[in-house]
């Protein structure tokens, strides 16, 4: 009989999570108590609800049956369709480096559905949201802050080396989608040379590159709300928000690619032969 309560508690702080992050999205994230953000915050609370609930399914599919479980359910109600090439490409077993871009929203969730590992760890920025999760958070390697960045790699390296596999984002905020928006092969340029130093940490390592694409609408961009912020990547914030709270804008056809896996040997540095194949399957999408 606890449980119910227990769940209902839980479904009211991840809604109060995600409307303040709706009220972050606009540029609002320093108002502080007062009629307008209580306004914002009524306007809010229905879509914030609805999607709480189904961040809560999300982690209790996780809890039961693994991140893939999860991620895939997850996929099911953020987008209209999924395509998954080169999951072929990504070893079963041994310890494995996946390094992704970050467009955002469901990018990590269509990877967890994509990759047949159910000994998955994500190298992640401390969320309130995330932390909100319990059984998605115990998959986490939290980078707390700027400082803490070492003792994530240390922590993400021991994953490694008994032979588990992990998430990066070595772009280390949110990238433009390639489906929709410019500059996705040029953010590529600002990855971090993280890869190497696992290179160097775990001889034996495998390293997959992965590109996410198709996780936000155009319906979602020309919103006339997103259209209110000026700035593209504050746009592109708002419209990522926006979608995640209306199921309307989650029209889309989400898209992993896989590029050939690279081992950590090698004249050339794995990382720059990591963002190369990143930057083959950014190309590939422009040719369709």
């Amino acid at each position: 009989m606890a449980r119910a309560p227990v769940r209902e508690e839980r479904i009211e702080a991840l809604a109060r999570l995600c409307a303040g992050d709706l009220i972050s999205a606009f540029g609002l994230g320093d108002l502080g108590p007062g009629a307008v953000r209580s306004l914002l915050e009524i306007l809010s609370s229905v879509p914030a609800r609805r999607l709480a609930g189904q961040i809560s399914t999300y982690d209790v599919i996780v809890g039961n049956s693994g991140l893939p479980a999860g991620g895939a359910w997850a996929l099911e109600q953020m987008a209209r369709d999924v395509v998954v090439e080169g999951a072929e490409r990504v070893p079963r077993e041994g310890p494995l480096l996946v390094v992704s871009n970050h467009p955002g929203l469901a990018d990590a969730v269509a990877l967890f559905a994509a990759m047949p590992r159910d000994d998955l760890r994500v190298i992640a920025a401390e969320r309130p949201l995330l932390s909100a999760l319990p059984n998605t958070s115990r998959a986490l390697i939290t980078i707390e802050s700027p400082s803490g960045r070492s003792g994530a790699a240390r922590a993400a390296a021991r994953h490694l080396r008994n032979g588990g596999a992990v998430i990066t984002f070595p772009g280390g905020r949110i990238e433009p989608d390639p489906a929709v928006l410019p500059g996705a092969s040029e953010a590529l340029g600002a990855w971090s040379g993280s890869v190497d130093l696992f290179a160097r940490l775990v001889p034996s390592l495998t390293v997959v590159p992965a590109v996410v694409s198709g996780v936000i609408s155009p319906a979602a961009l020309r919103n006339p709300l997103a259209l209110l912020r000026r700035d593209p990547r504050d746009r592109a914030w708002l419209s990522a928000t926006l979608q995640m709270l209306v199921p309307a804008l989650r029209d889309v056809t989400t898209r992993v690619g896989f590029g050939p896996p690279l081992q950590a040997a090698g004249k050339v540095p794995v990382s720059r032969r990591t963002v190369e194949e990143a930057r083959r399957i950014i190309e590939s999408l422009g040719a369709r």
